[in-house]
């Protein structure tokens, strides 16, 4: 089952994507406002075992690096989210429409911002990834094992770190390869 947003209202449609072929079109209109429009099925995207062979393409794509992403926890708002990491930062906070930060989440916590946190991904002199947490001066603060990241301070991050911004918790998940 996928969930697609309306672009007037932002209400979810829900539907089987089992039952249509990569590249066909699909027509929807809202039951909550009535707006029509279309989206075009994406190709599948590939497994891990397809991303670790050689012909599986390199280690960055347009859909983020392979195996490096973030899990987001609601506590009782919401639901599981995970969502994959790019080279560089990515932004971290609470989807709203025209928001214009590369890694949102959806969520109803109002403690968290808009603009909560960035994870930035760089390359360290043996070429490793290396995960670096800071708070981009939220309300609430970004808290990583219950000690808050202060002002400037930039903390590095691995596999499985468990970090909170307001009611939500998130966790880093990287590849062992890297």
């Amino acid at each position: 089952m996928k969930r697609v947003r309306c672009p007037k209202c932002d209400n979810y449609i829900i539907f089987d994507d089992t039952r249509y072929t990569e590249g066909q079109s699909l027509v929807f209109q809202c039951d909550q406002c009535g707006k029509q429009f279309g989206i075009k099925i994406a190709p599948k995207k590939p497994t891990a075992a397809e991303k670790a062979s050689p012909s599986g393409g390199g280690l960055e794509g347009a859909e983020g690096l392979a195996g490096a992403s973030i899990t987001i926890i609601e506590n009782v708002f919401h639901y599981k989210q995970e969502i994959p990491l790019q080279m560089g930062d990515n932004v971290i906070g609470r989807y709203q429409k025209g928001n214009p930060i590369n890694t949102p989440f959806e969520t109803v916590d109002p403690s968290v911002d808009l603009n909560h946190c960035t994870i930035n991904v760089s390359r360290d002199k043996h070429g490793k990834l290396r995960f670096t947490l800071s708070d981009n001066n939220s309300n609430t603060g970004t808290f990583v094992d219950n000690v808050e990241v202060k002002g400037r301070e930039r903390r590095i991050i691995t596999d499985g770190t468990l970090f909170t911004i307001g009611a939500t918790s998130i966790i880093l998940h990287t590849s062992s390869s890297d």
